[in-house]
């Protein structure tokens, strides 16, 4: 059965073509290939030790596949370094918060979009801001961390950096954003706040989301798609509602 995800009609804005990562004598992924249309919120779930990690460092230019290759808008990644996927309008938060702690919320948003704006001459020249506290105030706004705005990020609360984390992956603008398990170590409040932030900002901008993710009610909620891993292939793609009852789905997940 074919799911109808993203905007019918339109190139994908990733493509992973017959990826295949080799670790010694151990094959992590094999031969995984999918598409990512413009607007899909992506799922990528399986059971610990079945590639999602892997597959994921691969997409994002960390590790270097053995075989096959990744695109961004129709262009190859493989030669780009992974600090440059950003400009090819790839977001991504990570598993590991990666928040300055002893700056304000405000400056950690400003920081992740100045490397986007201007030349470097206007970096050096320019305002301090680069001219980017307007924007970064609206993400805080969006992620409805006003109160917080001067606020030592490492002083807020786990679920609160994770905000901020992802307000920070928004502010150049991208096409796509890869999120590392956003729903680890967060509180079920803060978690259905995070989700709804999520599912507004794809709705209001078509932004493409894959996300990793162990806690299956979010990713089953969040997403449009799924796709499973284990043992590094895909065993099953579809909607939530098929993926719950895919018998396949459920023995690799139970362990057979």
């Amino acid at each position: 059965m074919t799911i109808q995800t993203g905007i019918p009609g339109t190139p994908p804005v990733l493509s992973v073509h017959n990826i295949s990562k080799q670790f010694g004598g151990i094959r992590a992924v094999n031969d995984v290939s999918f598409d990512v249309h413009k607007g899909e919120i992506l799922g990528l779930i399986g059971p610990n030790g079945s590639g999602k990690s892997t597959l994921f460092n691969c997409i994002l230019g960390q590790l270097r596949p053995t075989t096959g290759q990744c695109e961004i808008n129709g262009t190859p990644t493989d030669r780009v370094r992974p600090a440059d996927l950003s400009l090819m309008g790839v977001g991504r938060t990570f598993q590991q918060l990666s928040v300055f702690p002893r700056m304000s919320v405000l400056d950690n948003v400003i920081l992740a979009g100045q490397e986007h704006e201007g030349s470097m001459f206007s970096r050096l020249f320019g305002p301090g801001d680069a001219g980017l506290t307007g924007k970064a105030r609206q993400l805080v706004e969006f992620f409805r961390l006003t109160p917080y705005l001067d606020t030592e990020a490492g002083s807020l609360s786990y679920g609160q950096q994770k905000l901020v984390d992802a307000a920070m992956a928004f502010m150049a603008g991208p096409d796509i954003v890869l999120l590392d398990e956003p729903a680890g170590g967060v509180n079920l409040t803060m978690l259905a706040h995070l989700k709804d932030r999520l599912m507004t900002y794809n709705r209001d901008h078509g932004t493409t989301f894959v996300v990793i993710e162990h806690n299956m009610e979010f990713v089953m909620s969040l997403c449009t798609r799924i796709i499973v891993l284990a043992q590094g292939e895909i065993i099953a793609e579809g909607s939530p509602e098929q993926i719950r009852a895919d018998q396949t789905v459920i023995d690799a997940y139970l362990g057979g």
